[in-house]
Order: C-alpha cells, then sequence, then structure tokens
C-alpha cells in the first residue's frame, strides 16, 4: 500500500500562488490515479483535482479550474498541485490522495495524506 505525506501549506495572501507537493512511498506510484481533496472547518471534504497514472487526464472542480493545476513527477513519486490567484475562499486543509487502477473521478480514493494547511488572508 502506498503512503502519502502532503507538505507546502502555509498562510498567503489573496492573489498569491503556492505550489503543494504530495510525496508517495510503499507503493507503485505510477499505477495510481491521485487527486487532491480540501475541508474547510464546519464543512464537508470536497474534490479539487485529480490525475491518471499517466498525467494525460485531468479533471478539476469547477471552483478551482483555470486556477489551479495538478500534475506529477513519477520519476519523483510525487504529485503537485500548483496553485495561482487564491482566494480566501480556498481556506482549508488539503488532503493528497490515491486509488489504484481507478478512474480519474470524485470518488472511490481510498489511500488520504495527513493534510496540510492553506490559509489565505483578504
Amino acid at each position: 500500500q502506498v503512503q502519502l505525506v502532503e507538505s507546502g501549506g502555509g498562510l498567503v495572501q489573496a492573489g498569491d500562488s503556492l505550489r503543494l507537493s504530495c510525496a508517495a512511498s510503499g507503493g507503485t506510484f505510477s499505477s495510481y490515479t491521485m487527486g487532491w481533496f480540501r475541508q474547510a472547518p464546519g464543512k464537508e471534504r470536497e474534490f479539487v483535482a485529480a490525475i491518471s497514472w499517466s498525467g494525460g487526464v485531468t479533471n478539476y472542480a469547477d471552483s478551482v479550474k483555470g486556477r489551479f493545476t495538478i500534475y506529477r513527477d513519477n520519476a519523483k513519486n510525487t504529485v503537485y498541485l500548483q496553485m495561482n490567484s487564491l482566494k480566501p475562499e480556498d481556506t482549508a486543509v488539503y488532503y493528497c490522495a490515491a486509488k489504484y487502477w481507478g478512474a480519474v473521478s470524485t470518488t472511490s480514493y481510498n489511500v488520504w495524506g495527513q493534510g496540510t494547511l492553506v490559509t489565505v488572508s483578504s
């Protein structure tokens, strides 16, 4: 089973950029569909973005489309979330997730990281 560790969160101002990283270990990284989710206080966890094993297929939530980019480097066993034009509404704990040979969808992820906090001030 793959294990995931997120990093890169922090406090930024509206309009700034931030890149989150998710390092994987203990599994065959290139066999996993990878995703990013986020959870704001008092809200359910929501889908942000996903990417196929090859990186050729991506999927984004409407709220981040055009601002966020998900990409992966299988040689480094790492998936990234580049976040541009950040808004206060993006404030949340961001989680990396994985599923083995799964569709690039919003559901069915069964491996999760511990989360990294992103706070966007106005």
